[in-house]
């Protein structure tokens, strides 16, 4: 449905809701084709811990590869078809995920769903910054010849020096604003799989042709049945959901940079099952080919890369490890956690000052990570924050869809005026309050109860779909809100 010439009028600055980071695109300056969504997923996906999760799941489940595949291709589909949904809102208007959140919990409500999202994404930014600065660390050392020497916090000095390093490099892409991020999303993605198919053919030479028929057996299980492949299809499909859900609520984050609603679709369908199964299937030769030469089922590609003992291949491999992590950590970590933080103050917040502060907590987070931060639990109380992202996407999406009818006030996302579309009551939508706080219940316990831990991924989904029945429950008739949306405009 096209916005009316009301529904897009421009934002109203002098509200104070109003910054760079938040600002709706306008249509001249959303020029991503499907490449540009396609990086976001390549990224995503080809990381240091994606690479581990995909061979992994060959192994851990006991199934055939074939089932493997499929269990991808199918939680593909799920995660494309929710990010499709959740997506759209961003074609349509622009819009960040913060301002999308508006709609539904009010221009001051907001702030919860975005502080609950970029509180997540900070953590994980500054953990990731360390992770990449291990692949610095081993490009230099190999480069040297030296070993890192005596440790202070956990990191050797050039432990240190690489974690500065790359945490000054994240800062110089985001300080030349979103267009060196997209470059640097659109230059990681293929050089990681140039280098992913390069490690597969010295290992292909090295194990002397063997490694395609070993692919083929040396992951089958012993005597598979009908139940266990059903039941390592399901735990495999919830497992890649869960991995993919914190993208999944802020996706418009990205999709507002698109150039239309099939440039998105397209994207999504090219990055999610098709990039996924590509992803797979390299990452399961080179496990496979890894098992041929040092005779055991090696997951971490680090590890691999080691053991290949080639100064070339160990310099190749630090870079892409470097170009992959950093690519994740601005896809899924460094972009809401910019958008949550100017949220919260956008008078004062623009994109820049976000970034600095986000920056600054990954100093902290991935310095002290090693010595302190990985050893105390803080992961299961990020996790918790995380769960409870599953109802307000359900709310946001039914809101849109359901209650809005696809149909907002951009104007009124950005007023504090008590006439506005988005005012409820005092800035916050009581309805939606509600429908999160019961729907949080269930994913908060599905983290800490032990007896729901069978759900995996799929609690998610659950917490999604009783977050948004509870919200429509609750709202009034889509007429009366079209009502009230025409007398505020």
């Amino acid at each position: 449905m096209l916005p009316s010439r009301n529904d897009t009028a421009g934002p109203r600055e002098e509200s104070g809701l109003h910054n760079d980071s938040l600002a709706p695109i306008p249509k001249a300056g959303r020029t991503w084709g499907w490449f540009g969504i396609f990086n976001i997923w390549a990224n995503d996906i080809q990381s240091l811990f994606g690479y581990s999760l995909v061979a992994s799941l060959f192994i851990s489940y006991g199934v055939t590869g074939w089932t493997a595949f499929l269990a991808l291709i199918v939680a593909g589909l799920v995660v494309m078809v929710l990010v499709d949904v959740s997506g759209k809102p961003g074609v349509d208007y622009g819009i960040p995920y913060p301002v999308l959140a508006r709609a539904s919990m009010g221009v001051a409500g907001a702030r919860l769903p975005a502080v609950l999202r970029a509180s997540v994404a900070v953590f994980w930014y500054g953990a990731q910054t360390y992770f990449a600065s291990t692949a610095l660390e081993l490009l230099i050392l190999t480069l040297s010849g030296t070993h890192g020497g005596e440790t202070f916090l956990g990191l050797s000095a050039v432990g240190w020096t690489s974690f500065v390093l790359v945490w000054a490099i994240q800062i110089a892409i985001f300080s030349h604003g979103m267009d060196w991020v997209g470059t640097f999303l659109n230059v990681a993605g293929p050089f990681v799989y140039l280098v992913m198919i390069g490690l597969l053919i010295v290992l292909w030479q090295q194990s002397d042709g063997q490694l395609w028929s070993a692919a083929q057996t040396i992951f089958a299980p012993e005597n598979p049945t009908f139940a266990s492949e059903f039941n390592g299809f399901v735990a495999i499909v919830g497992t890649m959901v869960a991995y993919f859900a914190a993208v999944m609520i802020n996706f418009s984050d990205f999709s507002r940079y698109a150039k239309s609603n099939r440039a998105m679709v397209l994207g999504n369908l090219a990055g999610l099952p098709a990039n996924m199964v590509l992803f797979s299937a390299l990452a399961l030769l080179i496990t496979a080919g890894a098992a041929v030469i040092y005779g055991e089922k090696i997951t971490n590609p680090t590890e691999i890369v080691e053991r290949a003992d080639s100064a070339l291949l160990s310099v190749l491999a630090a870079v892409t490890f470097f170009a992959a992590t950093v690519g994740i950590n601005l896809v899924a970590n460094f972009i809401p956690a910019v958008n949550g933080i100017a949220n919260m103050a956008p008078r004062v917040l623009d994109f820049k000052r976000a970034g600095w502060i986000t920056s600054l907590f990954a100093l902290v987070i991935g310095g002290f990570w090693v010595s302190f931060i990985s050893q105390v639990g803080i992961a299961g109380f990020v996790n918790t924050l995380g769960a409870t992202l599953a109802p307000l996407y359900g709310i946001m999406v039914v809101d849109y869809y359901l209650v809005k009818k696809q149909r907002l006030i951009v104007a009124d996302l950005y007023s504090s005026s008590a006439q506005g579309a988005y005012a409820y009551d005092g800035g916050w939508n009581h309805r939606a309050l509600v429908a999160f706080a019961l729907a949080a219940v269930f994913s908060i316990s599905a983290v800490w109860v032990e007896s729901l831990s069978f759900l995996s991924g799929y609690a998610w989904l659950i917490g999604a779909l009783i977050g948004g029945l509870i919200y429509r429950l609750l709202s009034p008739a889509p007429g009366a809100v079209r009502t009230a949306a025409a007398s505020a405009s």
